[in-house]
């Protein structure tokens, strides 16, 4: 048999970037503890549009926990209260029946507001543009094993790839630092040998770009690590702090 709760939910609600946000209150009655998160949201949106009021916006797509398309604090932590799990995930076995459960946004400066549960994420993309690739033609699949790879380290990059851009770690970051993402992307193509060539130039284009996107610094306080749905190590932050001495060291500008 189904068990179901009641729980009490007070959701960010913010009709525009400029516009003044504000907790609303909705009452979520007999939720099914085998919905997830998003689920029970699309619960309370046909209500709200079935009695003609605004949904709540948040962004989603596959709902596996692959895109990092989703994304709220969820009683004060990113993605909500279960470790290494995506909201998407987050099923509502995990809470109890006359919950109070507070819902908000991702909340940096370089994450601005567009609706509700909704930021703009594109500074994650411009990052990726300033660096986060190779030239190297890869080939096919039947030229994989051309230019080989220690398994090490083949093993650590792919820990690094994991990453799916959330932004978790700028959400959980007390100094909004996207420091754990771009060290991800940074390490997973330092470590492998087609991502050598362009390693310098990437590291300094991509933490130039991050600083001027406005994200914070790192010091160090681990939540971002804590609150990764994928569990990405601060060892990559490490390793992206290395490979950006190395490359300034070593700059021509210098």
């Amino acid at each position: 048999m189904t068990k179901t709760i009641n729980l009490t939910l007070k959701i960010w609600r913010q009709s525009g970037p400029d516009r003044k946000g504000r907790l609303d209150t909705y009452p979520a009655t007999d939720i099914s503890t085998d919905m997830s998160f998003l689920e029970m949201l699309d619960v309370i949106n046909e209500k709200l549009t079935l009695a003609g009021k605004d949904p709540i916006a948040y962004d989603h797509d596959c709902r596996e926990g692959i895109c990092g398309m989703c994304g709220a604090v969820v009683n004060g932590r990113a993605h909500g209260p279960e470790k290494g799990t995506t909201l998407c995930q987050l099923h509502m076995r995990h809470f109890s029946d006359g919950d109070t459960v507070v819902v908000e946004p991702w909340r940096a400066k370089a994450f601005p507001i567009i609706k509700d549960l909704v930021v703009d994420r594109s500074a994650f993309d411009i990052i990726i543009q300033a660096g986060g690739f190779i030239s190297a033609n890869t080939g096919g699949a039947q030229d994989a094993n051309a230019i080989p790879a220690p398994q090490a380290a083949a093993e650590k990059a792919m820990d690094a790839a994991a990453c799916i851009g959330c932004g978790a770690c700028v959400a959980a970051c007390p100094n909004a630092a996207a420091m754990l993402f771009t060290g991800a992307k940074i390490s997973h193509l330092a470590l492998l040998p087609q991502g050598r060539p362009e390693a310098a130039k990437r590291a300094i284009n991509m933490l130039k770009t991050m600083d001027r996107l406005g994200f914070g610094n790192c010091t160090n306080e681990r939540e971002c690590e804590a609150e990764c749905p994928k569990e990405i190590s601060i060892v990559n932050i490490a390793r992206m702090n290395r490979e950006f001495l190395m490359a300034s060291f070593f700059s021509e500008e210098n």
